[in-house]
């Protein structure tokens, strides 16, 4: 059962040929026996999972069933759930107990998934390897001396190493579709708005955007069509219907244009992942996709935007974890400047004291101008890059990462070498785009992502591309030895 994707367990259920509470049961056990070796779950939660399975054969048996109900799913720990541990991978939140559910969890749960536990990430998505959490390292079934990609390593590990059907992820620079690559899945980061963010813990409010994360696209079209809709309690989500992602999968790719960014395709790519891409598009060409070169001309300054951004609005955002109201309170503090330093020092890890001390840098008075504000211009630059680019193609290809995934510890010490990982992926989210990784191919054993860039809400395009080329591949089915 371990083997099926979404589409094929929910036509399983629908059949009778197992139950959710029997699924359920098989991936619990299989989380038991094999994470061990990955860490993909900080917390897992059995007996909700097989009450709410139960809840699950008792809709199907009534006929109310939909897509995805009696479907095991797990959550990335940054999503609020409640009356359970929410710790954003940090030693900050370990004591922290959700008193309320997120939208995105809230909408999965109407939809009957069942939810496993909460998978691990990077300590308040900060991180490009899985390797910041305050738990420890996820490892990538793949091969296990590497990391799985960071911040939703933990979904993608668990996806990968067939302990859950799908997760949910997050991506503020690339935090979905990085570790996709990396762990051989599929994954998408909607347009921003797309998907509520209410209930997910901040980084930098205006980059997140939570996401889906499975085997196929056809999986994450169903993923993403319970997790969309409006919700007033995210002033950024947009009241838009949502589309019947599932309906155009199979549509021919006869005319479609997909541009080529030259700047993608230059120093710094792997000539195996070049070599994986170049495949990937003659496949598509082979299906009629018209194919176009095509220039993002400031794709050199995303990295230096984000990370002069993000780490801004984290400094915001995590302000409020001060050892005051809740979180880590350090022990025995002599007065009030004590306690805040002591709990921030103590309950936050290396890399995100990094980016707070950037971002506060940032904001300061005298570099506002300077950095933060020059950083929203070149920003708006740009958008307006792929904006441009957006009128002559319907899609733009490219690679996910510069590399295959890397050993864990090899860019530990060079926070430079780990934000340059993500060179392909930033820009996306500083324009607000969607953005899709599905598998492409190997690099000395280890999985290669291909990167799918649309306009704004036009992710029904992209899951037809990335279906389309998963009908005449088979990377995405295949699974790694000791998770088979």
């Amino acid at each position: 059962m371990h083997d099926k994707t979404i589409a094929e367990l929910s036509a399983g259920l629908a059949a009778g040929e197992f139950s959710s509470r029997e699924l359920t049961e098989h991936f619990l056990t299989r989380i038991r026996e094999l994470d061990g070796r990955l860490n993909s779950f900080i917390t897992v939660t059995e007996s909700q999972a097989l009450a709410q399975a139960e809840a699950a054969d008792a809709a199907r048996a009534r006929g109310e069933a939909g897509p995805l109900t009696g479907v095991p799913i797990a959550h990335k720990d940054i999503f609020c759930t409640d009356g359970v541990r929410t710790s954003c991978g940090s030693r900050m939140l370990d004591n922290f107990t959700a008193p309320y559910d997120a939208h995105v969890v809230e909408q999965l749960a109407d939809s009957g998934a069942v939810m496993l536990g909460k998978t691990n990430m990077d300590e308040f998505a900060m991180g490009s390897s899985n390797e910041t959490s305050y738990y420890g390292p996820v490892r990538n079934p793949w091969d296990t001396d590497a990391v799985p990609g960071g911040s939703s390593g933990g979904s993608a590990a668990a996806v990968a190493g067939r302990l859950a059907p799908a997760a949910t992820g997050t991506d503020t620079g690339g935090s979905i579709r990085q570790p996709a690559a990396m762990c051989g899945i599929s994954g998408l980061k909607p347009t921003y708005g797309r998907v509520s963010r209410y209930g997910m813990i901040a980084f930098a409010s205006s980059l997140d955007q939570g996401g889906p994360m499975a085997r196929t696209a056809e999986d994450l079209s169903l993923m993403l069509g319970a997790m969309a809709g409006f919700d007033r309690r995210d002033s950024t989500c947009l009241e838009r219907e949502v589309p019947d992602y599932h309906a155009a999968l199979d549509t021919p790719l006869n005319g479609v244009r997909i541009g080529l960014p030259k700047e993608y395709f230059g120093e710094g790519l792997d000539a195996g992942v070049r070599a994986a891409i170049d495949a990937a598009v003659e496949e598509l060409r082979g299906q009629g996709a018209e194919i176009r070169e095509i220039s993002l001309p400031n794709t050199h300054l995303a990295v230096p935007v984000y990370y002069v951004i993000a780490p801004a609005e984290a400094s915001s955002n995590l302000s409020r974890f001060d050892g005051v109201r809740f979180g880590y309170r350090c022990e025995n503090p002599v007065d009030l400047e004590d306690l805040y330093t002591r709990s921030r020092g103590e309950g936050f890890g290396d890399e995100v004291k990094r980016r707070i001390m950037v971002g506060t840098y940032a904001l300061s008075a005298g570099y506002y101008d300077a950095y933060y504000l020059k950083a929203q211009q070149v920003r708006r630059m740009i958008r307006d890059d792929f904006a441009r680019a957006l009128e002559e193609v319907d899609v733009i290809l490219g690679p996910v990462a510069p590399t295959a995934a890397f050993n864990i510890g090899e860019k530990a010490d060079d926070p430079v070498q780990m934000y340059l990982s993500d060179i392909y992926t930033l820009a996306v989210n500083l324009a607000g785009l969607p953005g899709l990784s599905v598998p492409a191919g190997f690099v000395d054993g280890r999985p290669v992502g291909m990167q799918l860039i649309g306009n704004y809400f036009d992710e029904a395009r992209l899951l037809n591309v990335g279906h389309r080329y998963q009908q005449a591949t088979d990377w995405h089915l295949r699974s790694p030895e000791d998770y088979a």
